[in-house]
């Protein structure tokens, strides 16, 4: 592996560095991109849990969209709660519209939205789930999308990832180094 990276000349070394440094820089414009169009700032996302079976499975490649506010009660939404690093897949299974106090009414050209969540295949809604004290998630604050599409999965690939830090660390390094020792 050394004496294929000492035939390299440093100017091709060079080059395949850049060449592996663009690869990763259009897959990150292409990330920020599909977020600008879905208004989302994770619009593809992957189901970690079996709480939205028979719905959804482990390791569906769920794809989000987030533009527009009215959700409807029933509709897979997509949630951050206060505290959780890991989004939330469940259905909207009730929806509250606040009064807005004076200052919001003059902000908003709606009144704010809340919905109360829960998994198809949990026994009881998400309350328990949320901050203390809080009875509805805010649809404008905590929801990152709706689900309007998937691939069932396809999502494997990033919980075996997730699950297993060195099998993460390995294929990086195989593929930058395919990617180094590449010839044109």
């Amino acid at each position: 592996m050394l004496s294929a990276l000492s035939a390299y000349q440093p100017r091709q070394l060079l080059a395949q560095v850049l060449n592996f440094g663009l690869i990763l820089s259009t897959a990150f414009m292409m990330w920020k991109s599909l977020s600008l169009v879905t208004n989302s700032p994770s619009p593809i996302v992957v189901v970690l849990s079996g709480s939205m079976e028979p719905a959804f499975q482990r390791g569906d490649l769920l794809f989000l969209w987030n533009r527009g506010v009215d959700t409807q009660v029933g509709e897979i939404v997509v949630f951050n709660i206060q505290g959780k690093s890991i989004p939330i897949v469940h259905r909207a299974l009730r929806k509250h519209v606040s009064r807005p106090s004076a200052k919001q009414s003059k902000s908003r050209a709606y009144p704010p939205l809340k919905l109360l969540t829960k998994g198809d295949n949990n026994a009881q809604d998400d309350v328990v789930l949320y901050t203390p004290g809080q009875h509805y998630i805010d649809r404008e604050k905590e929801v990152i999308g709706s689900v309007k599409a998937y691939v069932p999965f396809v999502g494997y690939v990033t919980i075996l990832l997730s699950e297993h830090p060195m099998v993460k660390t390995v294929v990086l390094g195989i593929m930058g180094l395919f990617v180094i020792l590449q010839r044109e």
